[in-house]
This record gives C-alpha cells, sequence and structure tokens, in this order.
C-alpha cells in the first residue's frame, strides 16, 4: 500500500481528493490537513510515500514544502495555476494536477508514482529485478514569455544557445525559451542528447554525418567545438 497524505489550505479541495484516494486499492490515506507544517511533521518521520500537495498555501508554500523534504517522499503537486507547474517539476514533481482535478486525470499521476515506487523497491531488491531502467523522459515542458510549451523529446533536432535565451530546433518548428543552456540540458536524457559546443546540443540519433569536427544535422552544420571533441567521439562510438 501506498501511504499518503493531503495538503491544501481548503477542506473542499482535501475532500474531493480523499474521495479519489478511496476508489484506488493501492492508496491509503494516512494523514489530511490544511496545515503544511503538520504535514512536514509526517513527512520527516518517514511515516508518508506520497504528498497531494497545493502550491499556495499560507505559511509554507508547497514549493517550500518540497525542497524542505525533497528526496524524503515522492510530491503530486496540485493547484488551479498552471504557471507554477515548470517549478514544480523542476523540484522533482512526479506529476501536476490543475484544479478542478477530474479522478482520470488523478488515476494517471497514481500509475506514475506506483512505476517508480515499483523501481525503487527493484532497486532495494537487486533478486527481483536484474537491471532497473532509469525512467524514460518522453517530453519536457520549457518556459516562453507567455506560457509553458511542452516538447516531445523525440521531435528535438538540437538547441541553440543565445545569451540569455535558448532556441529549440525540431523538424517543424524554432521554439524560443527564456532559459539557460544548463538547464535545458538538465533536462534531457544524457543518452540521446549532447552538448558538443558552448552554444550547441544536439540530439545524437539526429545527426546525418560528421565531417572534419563538423555535425550535420539535415540541413544544418554545427561546429564541434574543441574542447567537447573527445567526449563526443567517445559517446558516439558506443552509439
Amino acid at each position: 500500500m501506498i501511504r499518503c497524505i493531503v495538503v491544501d489550505d481548503k477542506p473542499l479541495a482535501i475532500d474531493v481528493l480523499k474521495h479519489y484516494i478511496s476508489k484506488v486499492p493501492s492508496l491509503t490515506l494516512s494523514f489530511s490537513t490544511v496545515n503544511p507544517l503538520e504535514a512536514l511533521n509526517k513527512v520527516i518521520e518517514g511515516e508518508v510515500d506520497l504528498v497531494f500537495l497545493d502550491i499556495q498555501m499560507p505559511e509554507l508554500s508547497g514549493l517550500q514544502f518540497m525542497k524542505i523534504v525533497k528526496g524524503k517522499c515522492l510530491v503530486v503537486l496540485t493547484t488551479a495555476y498552471a504557471e507554477y507547474a515548470l517549478e514544480g517539476f523542476e523540484n522533482d514533481a512526479v506529476d501536476y494536477l490543475l484544479k478542478p482535478v477530474s479522478f482520470e486525470r488523478f488515476y494517471k499521476a497514481v500509475e506514475k508514482v506506483q512505476l517508480i515506487l515499483k523501481g525503487l523497491a527493484e532497486t532495494k531488491n537487486p533478486s527481483t529485478a536484474a537491471v532497473v531502467k532509469e525512467k524514460e523522459v518522453t517530453h519536457i515542458f520549457v518556459k516562453t514569455e507567455y506560457k509553458l510549451i511542452r516538447i516531445n523529446v523525440a521531435d528535438i533536432l538540437f538547441i541553440e544557445g543565445l545569451q540569455n535565451y535558448v532556441i529549440i530546433h525540431t523538424a517543424t518548428e524554432k521554439i524560443t525559451s527564456l532559459q539557460t543552456m544548463k538547464k535545458t540540458e538538465e533536462q534531457l536524457p544524457a543518452d540521446q542528447f549532447m552538448r558538443i559546443h558552448k552554444s550547441f546540443i544536439v540530439a545524437l540519433h539526429k545527426i546525418t554525418s560528421i565531417e572534419r569536427n563538423r555535425v550535420i544535422i539535415g540541413d544544418q552544420t554545427i561546429a564541434l567545438g574543441e574542447v567537447y571533441r573527445d567526449a563526443f567521439y567517445k559517446a558516439i562510438a558506443h552509439n
């Protein structure tokens, strides 16, 4: 059973999630509260596997809560404000539920939690699985001027860095995001993407050819930076 708690400053929102939890056999509700400080004590005491956590609360916000309990339990965020999604994922939220939360969407979040907990259990008990694969990253969220955009990882050709922003190139569009190259690189799966120049990250599986320290992706030629060459050639030798 997955021991979970619900933290929200609105009792009605708590009642909705308590009802949903009661409908899922793998979940058991250990505690619910409008006070995030009470919930914090429960997590610190090690009595919680999963927290359904509101973001905007008095005394302690959901994001502050996550930073304190980082690694001690899994967190699914609940909020009426989509603009907090990116920061939530940056703090390793499993999922992000927009209010009003439907049961279907709630259940999808629970399925993600189950997969993660299964992987952790197999890691602690190697006899149950020879290898636990890293959770597959299928998409990322990037911040533009007005909204968060979801981009499928498989669609990305390369990322170009410019001063205070990046341009994500796909086969059909260019998406300008207000974030750094470092942050973008951290979002992407390391076995599929690699920085080959201070201003470029490329999708290794999208490379057409390599010519004289230049990487060709479609009709785009990207210089291979000297400090990145050795690591790049080692990487492609194992792909």
